[in-house]
C-alpha cells in the first residue's frame, strides 16, 4: 500500500488591533501592537544617583562599601547594576553597555536590554537607557583623614642617637617602596617620627616593613577609648613603639669580649660601616667585617664609644700600605674594598709645631689616604670614656687613634653633585628639615650615599635638572658643546672607585638612577 503524507498547516488570524495576519498567540496581537500596549520597563527608573568620593575617587556601594573603578570599566558597570537590582526583580537582564558621555559631565549612561514573559509562552524584549548622576560624598576614610586628630593606630619610630642618618635612610626606603601610603598623618619628633593609621592592619604591615629593612624591635600597647556594656564591644587605640638600634654610621663601638669572639675573634674596638637590615662592622686592625642581626644585638647590646661629633681632625704624614696581612686562626670574612695600611699622624691644630707628637696607628683606609690628606679619627689617648666594657680591656689592646673617614672638600663635592634625593613631604613641610643643623646632617647623609655603593642600591637617586641646566649654561659660555653630563660622568661624581659600580653604569635609567 502506498503511504499517505499528511501535511499540517498553521492557520493565520488577524491581529485584534491592526488586522495584520499573524500566527495565533495568547494576546491575539502582533509584535508592534504588543509593544505599544505592554511596557515591560515599567517600574525601572530612567535616572538615578550614585555617589563618589572626590578625594580618593571611589564609588559608594551600599550599605557601607567604597570601591575604586575607572570610567566605562566592568567594576563601574557592576556598581550601576547593583543600584538597579531592586527594580529588576520581575525582568531578565540580557545585555548592558555604556553609552558615551563627556568625562567631566558627571553623567553615566547605561543601555539595558531586558526580557519579560507578558503572556504564556510570549516573551517580550525591550531596550532602555538609564542615566546615573554622580554626586560627591566624602567616604569614611577620607573624613577621618581630614580630621587631623583622628587615628586608630600609631607607630612611633625612635632612635636614641645624636645623628639622624638612619632616619634619613628610612625616609628614602619609605619613598621607594611607598610603605607610608596608608598613613593618615606623619609627625616628626626630636628623636624620631610618628606615623598614624586609620586601621590596625595597616599599622601592623608598616611595622613588619620596618623590622625587615632596619635592625629594630617594637612594643605593643592599646588604650581603651569606649566600651558598650550592652553588646560587649570595645573601642581601642593601638600604639607600636619601634626602637631602632642606637648605632649610626661612622660610630666607634666597643664590643663585649664574648660577642667579639663569636664574630671571628675580632678586636673589641670596631667601626660601624653602615646600618641596613643588619649592623655592618669592620675591624681597622685586620679588615675583618661582620654583620650583626637585630636579635643578636638586643640579646647582647653594646653602646657607641664615640660619635661623629667627637672625632678629631688629623694630618697624615706618611702612609705605608701592607698587602701581606696576616690572618689568625678563626678569622672571619675580610673586606676586599678596603686596604690595610700603617699611618703616621699629627693633630691638625699642631701642624708646624716642633713639639707636636707623631702618632702611629693602623687603619682600613689605605686605599684613600695619602701624605698630606686630612682624616677624622677618635683620639683615645686624650679622651674620657665612660664605658664598662672599655674599662675592662687591656691597655695593649687599645689603639692610640682610630681613623674613621677621610676629609673631603664639602663645597666642591656639593658643586659637582648632579643628583638629588626626594624628601617625605607632609602638609607642605619636609620631615626632618626644620633647622640648619638637621639640614647639615642631611648633606652628610648625601655624602655617605656617594661613598657607599651598597646604600645606593637600595634607594632611588634622581637627576638634578637645575644643576644640570646651570652646568650646560656654563659650558655654553666657555664655547663647549652643551651635550650635558653622561650617566657615567654623573656616577663618577659619586666618587666610585670599585669595579662593581662600573658594571652597574649600563643599568642606570634615564630619569631615575637606581644603582
Amino acid at each position: 500500500m502506498e503511504s499517505i503524507e499528511i501535511k499540517t498547516t498553521i492557520g493565520m488570524i488577524a491581529c485584534c488591533e491592526c488586522g495584520v495576519p499573524i500566527e495565533p498567540n495568547q494576546a491575539n496581537m502582533c509584535n508592534g501592537c504588543l509593544r505599544s500596549r505592554v511596557d515591560i520597563t515599567e517600574g525601572i527608573t530612567r535616572s538615578t544617583t550614585i555617589y563618589m568620593c572626590k578625594f580618593c575617587d571611589r564609588y559608594f556601594v551600599p550599605p557601607t562599601t567604597w570601591m575604586r573603578a575607572e570610567l566605562e570599566s566592568k567594576e563601574l558597570l557592576s556598581i550601576c547594576l547593583k543600584k538597579l537590582k531592586p527594580m529588576m526583580t520581575k525582568v531578565r537582564l540580557t545585555d548592558a553597555a555604556f553609552v558615551w558621555t563627556e568625562a567631566h559631565s558627571k553623567r553615566i549612561k547605561v543601555k539595558l536590554t531586558i526580557q519579560k514573559e507578558v503572556f504564556t509562552s510570549t516573551i517580550l524584549q525591550q531596550s532602555m537607557v538609564v542615566e546615573f548622576t554622580v554626586n560627591n560624598q566624602m567616604c569614611d576614610d577620607c573624613r577621618r583623614a581630614e580630621a587631623k586628630d583622628f587615628w586608630r593606630a600609631c607607630v612611633q619610630v625612635r632612635q636614641k642617637a645624636e645623628f639622624k642618618k638612619t632616619l634619613f635612610y628610612l625616609e628614602q626606603l619609605l619613598l621607594k617602596h611607598s610603605a607610608h601610603k596608608n598613613c593618615t598623618g606623619v609627625k616628626p619628633v626630636p628623636t624620631g617620627i610618628d606615623f598614624y593609621f586609620s586601621k590596625l592592619q595597616d599599622s601592623r604591615s608598616f611595622v613588619d616593613f620596618l623590622v625587615t629593612v632596619l635592625p629594630c624591635k617594637y612594643h605593643y600597647a592599646q588604650e581603651l577609648v569606649s566600651h558598650d556594656t550592652k553588646n560587649n564591644t570595645y573601642d581601642y587605640k593601638h600604639t607600636f613603639c619601634v626602637e631602632i638600634v642606637p648605632i649610626c654610621r661612622d660610630d666607634i663601638v666597643c664590643l663585649p669580649k664574648k660577642v667579639a669572639q663569636q664574630l671571628g675573634n675580632m678586636s673589641q674596638i670596631v667601626i660601624c660601616l653602615r646600618i641596613s637590615n643588619v649592623i655592618s662592622l669592620i675591624d681597622p686592625n685586620n679588615l675583618q667585617i661582620a654583620d650583626i642581626q637585630s636579635t643578636n644585638f638586643w640579646r647582647d647590646p653594646f653602646e657607641s664609644l664615640c660619635t661623629p661629633k667627637q672625632l678629631t681632625e688629623f694630618y697624615v704624614l706618611d702612609v705605608e700600605q701592607d698587602h701581606n696581612l696576616a690572618r689568625k686562626a678563626g678569622h672571619g670574612f675580610v673586606s676586599k674594598k678596603h686596604l690595610f695600611a700603617n699611618v703616621w699622624l699629627v693633630r691638625s691644630d699642631q701642624v708646624g709645631n716642633s713639639e707636636a707628637q707623631t702618632i702611629y696607628t693602623r687603619t682600613h683606609l689605605g686605599h684613600l689616604l695619602h701624605p698630606g690628606d686630612l682624616a677624622m679619627g677618635f683620639d683615645i689617648r686624650n679622651c674620657n670614656v665612660n664605658n664598662r666594657v672599655f674599662d675592662e680591656m687591656k691597655a695593649d689592646d687599645v689603639p692610640d687613634v682610630v681613623l674613621v673617614r677621610k676629609v673631603f672638600d664639602r663645597s666642591r663635592r656639593a658643586a659637582r653633585r648632579q643628583w638629588k634625593l626626594k624628601r617625605l613631604v607632609v602638609d607642605g613641610n619636609i620631615i626632618g628639615n626644620e633647622t640648619a643643623s638637621v639640614a647639615d646632617e642631611f648633606q652628610r647623609f648625601m655624602e655617605d650615599v656617594e661613598e657607599d655603593p651598597q646604600m645606593r642600591e637600595k634607594i632611588n637617586i634622581y637627576k638634578d635638572s637645575e644643576k644640570m641646566a646651570q652646568r650646560m649654561m656654563v659650558e655654553t659660555d666657555d664655547e663647549v658643546p652643551p651635550d650635558g653630563p653622561t650617566l657615567a660622568e654623573m656616577l663618577d661624581d659619586l666618587h666610585i672607585d670599585s669595579d662593581d659600580d662600573s658594571r652597574r653604569r649600563e643599568s642606570v635609567s634615564e630619569e631615575t638612577m637606581e644603582t
